[in-house]
């Protein structure tokens, strides 16, 4: 049987990246044997169907290989780990993994940055500003499926990662991403739309494109609570994803217009690096 690929990269024409880098769940076969945490365990932990999103993108990128395999959005200490205190106290690997293998799995984890920098430097010389969406879930029924979920006013529909972008810059285009999230309701309930609410930071992925490539590219973290599926099951709600992905739609089309009317000043190479 053929190992599914690490990830999928479908690069056209146009300044938007949208990736879905927790999207995955397969784990590559060498490793199998030492996996210990259980399938819906896993899984639950995962952020399944937020490659439902990815069509809004000019350039999109899905990660096909689970988070616990090679956790795209850690840095490289920790991106591969057999400590269960760095993933929420839950066993994950043996601790008696080969160390053959963490090296493979770090491999593939700088393969995968590796072309990435290569990919956003190509956008970032045609266009002279980007915008990265990089797109995620969270549960917010830990306790239990039948359980009170968390405190829905820590707990927004979505919560907007925007740690570090430039408001100066890129302020008025959040608003409008925002503003146009919550113009779009799911079913028959407006979406709650927050910034910063949940995490203090995206995650390492948004603070190395920042830290590579500065304001040129403006980087917005997507955590959908998990309003559209069960989290401690198999099932989901295609029509709630639909109204999601229309309303992500509609503020990634707002957000290329708003980057046609500003475009970077100078030269497109000019703010490469520029927060380096």
């Amino acid at each position: 049987m053929k190992t599914t690929a690490p990830w999928d990269i479908v690069t056209q024409p146009g300044p938007v990246l949208v990736a879905a880098i927790h999207a995955g769940h397969t784990i590559r076969r060498s490793l199998r044997p030492w996996l210990e945490i259980g399938e819906s365990d896993r899984l639950r932990e995962e952020d399944p169907l937020t490659d439902f999103f990815l069509a809004a993108g000019d350039t999109i990128i899905r990660a096909n290989r689970s988070r616990f395999e090679f956790d795209l959005n850690r840095p490289p200490e920790t991106a591969v780990t057999t400590d269960p205190g760095e993933t929420w106290g839950l066993r994950i690997w043996n601790p008696d993994m080969p160390e053959r293998e963490k090296e493979l799995s770090l491999t593939l984890y700088q393969q995968f940055y590796d072309r990435i920098a290569e990919q956003v430097e190509e956008m970032i010389s045609a266009h002279g500003r980007i915008l990265v969406l990089d797109v995620h879930s969270y549960n917010h029924r830990r306790k239990g499926r039948d359980a009170e979920p968390d405190d829905p006013q820590r707990s927004p529909d979505i919560d907007l990662g925007a740690t570090t972008l430039n408001k100066d810059i890129y302020g008025e285009l959040l608003g409008k991403f925002g503003d146009t999230l919550r113009s779009h309701p799911m079913g028959n309930r407006s979406l709650e739309v927050g910034t910063n609410i949940r995490w203090e930071n995206g995650g390492h992925f948004p603070e190395w494109l920042h830290a590579k490539y500065g304001d040129a590219a403006c980087v917005i973290t997507l955590e959908y609570k998990k309003v559209f599926m069960d989290e401690w099951g198999h099932s989901a709600d295609i029509l709630a994803l639909q109204d999601l992905r229309e309303g992500f739609l509609a503020a990634v089309s707002e957000a290329r217009d708003w980057l046609s009317a500003h475009p970077a000043p100078g030269p497109a190479s000019s703010e490469v690096g520029a927060s380096a």
